[in-house]
C-alpha cells in the first residue's frame, strides 16, 4: 500500500457517512530524519522541529504553551500518545480569521506520526477513530 492510500483512507467517510478529516499527514520520526512522508496540501508545511516536539516523550510544555502543526498553534485537549492502545494526542487549533477552530489528532507508531485535522463539524471521537485505524495497521506492520 502506498503512503497516499493511507491518506485516502483517513479522508474517506466514516460510519456516519461523512468525511470528518479535512487534512492529513504521515511523518517520519526517526532521529535526524524527521520529515513529512506524505500529506494533503494543508499540512505540507509541517517542520522537522514540529515533528520532533510532537513525537517527543516530553510534551509537558503543551499544556501551557500549546503545540504547533504546520505553523498553526494548537491547544492541548488530551495527551495519550504513549498510552497503549490509544496512542493519540488530541488538540484544537486556535481560532482562524473567521473564528473557526478545528480538532486535530496525532497518532504515533515506532517510526511515524499520523496527523489529521478535522472539518469544521468533526468531533474529536471521529478523528480519533480514523487515527486509531491507521496507527493500528501500521503498528501491526512493524512500523
Amino acid at each position: 500500500m502506498s503512503w497516499q492510500a493511507y491518506i485516502d483512507t483517513l479522508k474517506s467517510p466514516d460510519h456516519s457517512g461523512t468525511a470528518p478529516v479535512a487534512e492529513a499527514a504521515i511523518c517520519g520520526i526517526s532521529a535526524g530524519q524527521e520529515s513529512v512522508w506524505v500529506s494533503t496540501t494543508g499540512l505540507a508545511n509541517i517542520t522537522a522541529d514540529e515533528i520532533k516536539k510532537l513525537a517527543s516523550k516530553d510534551r509537558s510544555s503543551f499544556a501551557q504553551n500549546g503545540a504547533y502543526i504546520g505553523g498553526t498553534r494548537c491547544r492541548l485537549i488530551r495527551d495519550q500518545l504513549d498510552v497503549d492502545p490509544v496512542f493519540a494526542l488530541d488538540l484544537k487549533t486556535a481560532a482562524d480569521a473567521d473564528g473557526n477552530t478545528f480538532g486535530v489528532c496525532v497518532g504515533k507508531t515506532k517510526t511515524a506520526i499520523v496527523i489529521v485535522k478535522g472539518t469544521k463539524d468533526a468531533s474529536g471521537g471521529q478523528l480519533s477513530a480514523k487515527i486509531f485505524t491507521v496507527v493500528s495497521h501500521l503498528q501491526k506492520a512493524g512500523m
